[in-house]
């Protein structure tokens, strides 16, 4: 069996948990069902990144919620370019799968479809 990445992103309008956690289980929502076959036990790990403006909790917490809770997980900071898209989580995730790279889908919601609209307009 084969390990692939999932890429994802989204965004959120303020630095406030409810908004942080809910927006990574809508991500995390998009990625399970975009993928046909992907479910939590299959996941070797997730990294989740935020941006230097988003503090109040950690993504790796939606995911908890949701029956993760045997994923090794990890939440870091994403580098701080100037320009780049303000208060945005990110996730990388491990999924063991014989799934072709080519079909996985990747999912960018809100205001992070411009950071790969090459992927969304591949959806």
């Amino acid at each position: 069996m084969a390990v692939r990445g999932i890429r994802g992103a989204t965004t959120v309008s303020a630095d406030e948990p409810d908004l942080i956690l809910q927006a990574t289980r809508e991500l995390l929502e998009a990625i399970m069902k975009d993928n046909p076959g992907f479910i939590p036990e299959e996941v070797g790990s997730a990294i989740f990144t935020v941006t230097d403006d988003l503090a109040s909790t950690f993504p790796a917490q939606a995911a908890r919620q949701m029956g993760w809770s045997m994923v090794p997980m990890m939440c870091a900071r994403e580098i701080p370019v100037p320009g780049s898209l303000p208060k945005a989580i990110r996730v990388l995730v491990h999924w063991n799968t014989e799934t072709p790279q080519k079909d996985v889908k990747h999912v960018y919601l809100r205001d992070a479809v411009k950071l790969r609209p090459d992927l969304v307009a591949a959806q």
